[in-house]
């Protein structure tokens, strides 16, 4: 599944029966087999106290709920998109930093506090077609987004990782929609994303998650610099 919508039912009800439908269905023929939404994480009529965090008033309208749709029996982890540029406004500005922070705490609290699961944003970039696009604000943008995951897996919490769009090999740039990192062309980006990577491998190789940093190496963190 990757962003449902049904603009037709604002209730979400006609989009709410077809997730519980397919859910149980894929876990009939793959118990095993993880099942998420593809959501772009949109807050609906259920928690009419979370749509102050929607980018705009649209994204009410389009039938998805992002708490009603991930209580389904059958899904196992949250997901969430993150197109600022898209959903605020295509001229690039301090806003979408703004909105990217609030956006992701709002789920990963969500997550935590009442879904009882794990949230992947699934999807997030910012288009080099967008006005007033530098590649210094596209660097801001993923290291806001990776520091607030880190935060999060620091404490335990619900922020279960992140998924750049998108990364493009070299020579395939016909293909680009805006959104395309070649990392050979890109250095400080790939730098960005090689740091995280060892961030994770460190956390990961201090503590088993099943503690949720309830041990004494969690205090280890003090002496890492690159976290």
């Amino acid at each position: 599944m990757n962003e449902p919508r049904c603009v037709s039912d604002s209730t979400g009800d006609k989009l709410q029966a077809w997730i519980e439908e397919m859910a149980v269905y894929m876990k009939s023929i793959d118990p095993k087999h993880l099942v998420e939404i593809g959501l772009e994480g949109f807050y609906g009529p259920s928690t009419p106290n979370r749509v102050q965090f929607n980018p705009n008033t649209y994204a009410q309208q389009v039938g998805t709920d992002f708490i009603r749709n991930h209580q389904v029996l059958g899904v196992d982890f949250a997901s969430v998109h993150i197109y600022a540029d898209s959903w605020v406004s295509p001229s690039i500005s301090d806003a979408h930093i703004q909105f990217t922070n609030s956006w992701m705490q709002a789920h990963i609290e969500d997550a935590e506090n009442v879904l009882g699961m794990p949230v992947v944003f699934g999807e997030f970039g910012v288009s080099a077609k967008d006005t007033g696009y530098n590649s210094s604000f596209r660097d801001t943008l993923i290291s806001t987004v990776y520091n607030t995951l880190l935060n999060s897996t620091k404490t335990g919490g619900g922020g279960g990782g992140s998924l750049l769009w998108q990364l493009f090999p070299e020579g395939t740039d016909n293909m680009d929609d805006g959104y395309a990192i070649v990392l050979p062309k890109s250095p400080s980006t790939a730098k960005i994303i090689s740091l995280q990577s060892t961030r994770l491998i460190t956390f990961n190789s201090l503590c088993s998650w099943k503690c949720h940093w309830g041990c004494k190496k969690k205090h280890a963190l003090e002496n890492h610099d690159e976290l």
